[in-house]
């Protein structure tokens, strides 16, 4: 028997994070958008340091961590919540700004979690089709906004298309808006945008009132272990997230890591990461297209190939060792890993994508 819940939890799918390998089984695990490095030494050095102090609980108001992301991003420190990850942020966003009878608005496709953290939140979903060049259709957004509207969010870079939309785009979509409607900019891969033309959430913080920024540890920087993202936005915002968090959700490991990864030391490091995930980014794109392979120009650290037989593709690519990730008949996704990966990973492409 089944404990009485609400029913609209009954309709969820399940998030399905992407394929691990099989215990014994060596393959190379291109699915999860994962950082193809290990944490940096220094923040090695940093984790181990915390660990001496497990006994006791962590700093429930992250206050190093949050006065040194305020430092680096020039807002006041109560424009930033750090939380679990970002994805936790966006939950508990969702569940404090709307519920029953209201809507939040999101692209489709788009992370797998948004209307997850609708549902749970009670509001309605409203999802706008990716336009031809799979990027968010933000006139048709712009639109499709009611008086019942309460949230919009906008993943740029979008997951899983990699595609990123411009800022007088984005610009037009907020004018578009009542100034009470929050607008969410899920930018868990801005650290990998290289077109001048993308906006950036964090100038908009300081432009708007209605804005608020999400952004993680967990792929630039290799801390997808540690769950650690944040929130940039009004303090007004910014305290509805902090009276809702789950207290202590952060790790004394967790905010350790994170604020090593801050030091200008890490920084030199993480930009010569970066910089291989572009560089390695660019070369999967140009093979895949000289193979005739459909790809979308990405600006995070992976690459969408548009494919109705998607699920098939992904059988046969890990049948012979490399995970991808699926996306129905939508299409493949492949992350960016590392020189000797992508070589693999373009070898089998030769065999299993090319087309004639």
């Amino acid at each position: 028997m089944t404990v009485k819940h609400r029913a609209a939890i009954d309709t969820l799918v399940a998030y399905k994070p992407g394929r691990a390998p099989a215990a014994g089984r060596p393959k190379v695990k291109l699915s999860s958008n994962e950082m193809p490095f290990g944490p940096l030494p220094s923040v090695l050095d940093a984790i181990a340091r915390a660990a001496t102090t497990l006994n006791r609980y962590p700093d429930f108001h992250r206050l190093d961590l949050t006065e040194a992301l305020a430092a680096r991003h020039g807002v006041d420190p109560s424009q930033v919540v750090v939380d679990n990850g970002s994805g936790a942020l966006l939950q508990v966003l969702a569940s404090v700004i709307a519920g029953p009878g209201d809507e939040i608005l999101y692209a489709w496709r788009a992370f797998e979690s948004y209307p997850i953290v609708t549902t749970v939140a009670g509001a309605t979903g409203v999802t706008v089709p990716l336009d031809g060049r799979h990027t968010h259709d933000l006139p048709a957004m712009a639109a499709a906004a009611t008086d019942r509207t309460r949230m919009v969010v906008v993943c740029n870079p979008n997951n899983p298309t990699g595609t990123v939309v411009s800022r007088a785009e984005l610009n037009r979509l907020l004018d578009a808006l009542p100034d009470d409607v929050l607008v969410v900019l899920d930018e868990a891969y801005w650290d990998f945008v290289t077109d001048p033309d993308a906006p950036c959430g964090l100038d908009l913080v300081t432009e708007r009132p209605n804005v608020a920024v999400l952004r993680t540890f967990s792929k630039a920087y290799g801390l997808a272990g540690l769950r650690v993202g944040y929130c940039v936005t009004r303090p007004e915002t910014a305290d509805l997230i902090r009276k809702s968090i789950v207290g202590f959700s952060v790790s004394t490991l967790a905010q350790a890591g994170a604020l090593a990864s801050l030091t200008p030391e890490a920084d030199v490091e993480l930009k010569q990461r970066v910089a291989h995930v572009v560089e390695e980014r660019a070369r999967l794109t140009g093979e895949l297209v000289r193979m005739g392979v459909p790809a979308v120009p990405s600006q995070a650290n992976f690459v969408f190939m548009p494919m109705p037989d998607g699920p098939a593709r992904f059988t046969a690519f890990e049948e012979r060792g490399v995970i991808l990730r699926a996306y129905g008949t939508d299409g493949l996704r492949v992350t960016v890993g590392t020189a000797e990966e992508n070589d693999r990973f373009l070898a089998l492409a030769a065999e299993l994508l090319r087309r004639s």
